[in-house]
């Protein structure tokens, strides 16, 4: 039985656009495997586009709400809600993964989290062309808007925190080595060592290189004191810092907390 065509418009109505030009929206759902490798027909050069119209609308947003704001604070805002996995979640909500089209034999592509995150800006990007930015951003406020307003504190940033955290101790910063990349191909995983000196080695995973340094990051913080492991909204538990402890041969105030040198990554 051939596979059922999903309704464009029940999508549009999921995005809140209704495209004049659904040519750019079948653009921004196109992989390269089904664009015979011309760039101009597949979603990467509407994704390029998308990236840089939602870091500007959330960047506006941020500035609008916020009027207490750090720059340190806006920007780890606005990584929390810009990067990938944010948007591969906004893919899943607007239910994009069935009208993405592949070649063939990639049926795998279309529940790909990185995917996911590409056709999510490439769609923005599309939506931009289509109506100009005031439509861009009207698509972005309803689908990160409800997040924006949920980060009641900037988030903590686990590389941040412990290259922070190195730095006030006279230490180099911490240096990220590729230990593997395994998992097939459309869905890679990624193995990380965090180093510090005079520290041991911590190991993380992800499915990008970026999510697997901050687990990396997370899990020396973890082992050496330093950190409690963020918890959801809600629980018995929280996500203060524990006190920072000393790394060997350094002469740091016995008191530091780490919530004093969060920065953005």
């Amino acid at each position: 039985m051939p596979r059922r065509k999903p309704d464009p418009a029940a999508l549009e109505a999921r995005i809140g656009h209704a495209f004049a030009n659904r040519d750019l929206l079948g653009h921004a759902l196109t992989h390269m495997s089904a664009a015979g490798g011309a760039y101009a027909k597949s979603y990467q050069r509407l994704e390029f586009l998308g990236d840089r119209v939602l870091g500007l609308a959330i960047a506006e947003m941020l500035y609008a709400a916020f009027h207490r704001g750090s720059e340190g604070d806006l920007s780890r805002r606005l990584s929390e809600l810009v990067r990938r996995e944010t948007c591969a979640d906004i893919a899943e909500e607007w239910g994009l993964g069935p009208h993405i089209r592949i070649g063939s034999k990639e049926a795998a592509i279309r529940t790909n989290r990185s995917v996911l995150a590409d056709v999510t800006e490439a769609v923005i990007g599309a939506v931009f062309l289509d109506a100009g930015y005031p439509a861009a951003h009207a698509v972005i406020e309803k689908a990160f808007g409800p997040r924006m307003k949920a980060l009641a504190k900037p988030p903590s940033n686990p590389k941040a925190v412990l290259q922070e955290w190195a730095l006030a101790r006279n230490l180099p910063i911490p240096v990220y080595e590729m230990v593997e990349q395994f998992g097939p191909h459309h869905a890679p995983r990624f193995r990380i060592l965090a180093k510090v000196q005079g520290l041991k080695p911590a190991e993380g995973t992800g499915s990008s290189k970026r999510g697997a340094e901050q687990d990396a990051a997370e899990n020396l913080l973890l082992r050496e004191g330093l950190w409690k492991r963020p918890v959801k909204p809600g629980s018995q538990d929280d996500r203060t810092p524990a006190p920072a402890a000393e790394a060997p041969g350094a002469a740091a105030p016995a008191d530091d907390r780490l919530d004093d040198v969060r920065a953005g990554a």
